[in-house]
């Protein structure tokens, strides 16, 4: 049993949402196949539109071109957008600056976002906390012991709102003051498990509730391995209470590794059956968490709001503005952005350097610099 929440409409500025969310629609099209499609067709609207033969002209296989083209007629992107908006929930498509930075940077990232509640830029300092739905009493005292000290160095906690350590977890983050994310395996206008409502309406309101199932999809055990890549895609590391060898939170675990994003996990008794997991993660090269001094200094988060506010403050020099507004949210090969200004490359590649810092731009490997995010208002020009 889940429960279905509505809330009042939030309507959506970006022409492109729509066709995002009927792609999501069509079985068999994933992130790589949408990238194909992307860098292929002029817009989405184009890509939507186009014809069996182009999508394979893109790169896609005949039966993922076949699967648009025989499922297409059956999906009205309008009404998609409609649907979103009556939920009351946004979408943030891959390339819109407020999709979170930390998980842009993975292998897969979720190419829509739904989200109720807020992503701030707090939140690029968080830590997943994840374990078994059958906690015992000293993995609750943990959970909450390291999610209390997490929050009170200003450290997002992220989970998935099951049962056991992720709702100790969320509750714990709440009852600190802080912030803290759920990840579903479900829509965002759904709430399992459905004893949890309350808890959900206290995360919209600090922190958010994302997901990147589509509105209304119902809870499918299929759903919620998936959607672990995206609770560790969130975080900087992932901190592992309590796990069976054969559970959620050791697949959360596996995802983190792949993504480059550090592990934890609490040691406990041998004999019990939900520290199994764990220990074994600690023999295989886990980092062994005691306290949550061990989380922070790892991950040197320790001055964590300090970190914000200094990126936060520090405005655009001169040569920075130039180069700002010459970048979009699509990354731009260096040298082509050295054909276009009138600086010489040192110049325009220290200044990136730099801008990096401020965290301004991002570096997206061998396809250049995009821009990170907006400059605060008094130090834009009439260009940004």
């Amino acid at each position: 049993m889940s429960i279905r929440v509505k809330f009042p409409a939030m309507p959506s500025t970006n022409p492109s949402l729509r066709f995002y969310l009927a792609f999501l629609r069509v079985k068999g099209i994933g992130a790589a196949r949408l990238r194909k499609l992307e860098s292929y067709f002029p817009t989405m609207e184009d890509a939507w539109r186009g014809s069996q033969m182009d999508f394979i002209a893109a790169g896609l296989d005949e039966r993922s071109a076949y699967a648009i083209a025989s499922q297409r007629p059956k999906i009205d992107p309008e009404a998609e957008l409609k649907t979103l908006e009556k939920s009351g929930a946004k979408a943030i498509t891959w390339n819109d600056q407020d999709y979170p930075r930390l998980l842009r940077e993975v292998d897969d990232p979720p190419p829509v976002l739904f989200v109720r509640g807020e992503i701030t830029p707090a939140d690029q300092f968080a830590v997943a906390m994840v374990g078994t739905r059958s906690a015992t009493v000293y993995g609750r005292q943990v959970a909450e012991l390291f999610t209390r000290e997490l929050v009170e160095n200003k450290i997002t906690v992220v989970s998935g709102l099951a049962r056991g350590i992720d709702a100790v977890a969320h509750a714990a983050a709440l009852n600190a003051g802080g912030r803290t994310i759920a990840v579903l395996g479900c829509g965002v206008d759904v709430v399992y498990p459905p004893e949890h409502r309350n808890l959900a309406a206290k995360i919209v309101e600090h922190g958010a509730i994302v997901s990147d199932y589509a509105i209304g999809t119902p809870p499918d055990r299929n759903n919620f391995p998936p959607r672990n890549r995206i609770i560790s895609g969130l975080s900087l590391g992932v901190v592992v209470v309590e796990a069976d060898e054969q559970s959620g939170a050791i697949i959360t675990a596996k995802f983190a590794a792949e993504q480059g994003r550090d592990v934890f996990a609490v040691p406990g008794n041998i004999f019990n059956q939900a520290s199994r997991g764990t220990n074994r993660l600690i023999r295989e090269g886990a980092k062994m968490a005691l306290e949550t001094r061990d989380i922070l200094e790892e991950l040197n988060l320790q001055m964590a709001t300090e970190h914000v506010d200094a990126q936060m403050s520090l405005p655009l020099e001169e040569h920075e503005q130039v180069i700002y507004n010459r970048l979009s949210y699509d990354p731009i090969p260096t040298d082509e952005l050295v054909r276009g200004l009138d600086l010489p490359a040192e110049v325009v590649n220290a200044t990136l350097s730099l801008m990096e810092l401020k965290g301004y731009v991002r570096q997206s490997g061998g396809a250049g610099y995009a821009r990170a995010r907006e400059p605060r208002g008094e130090y834009l020009t009439s260009d940004g």
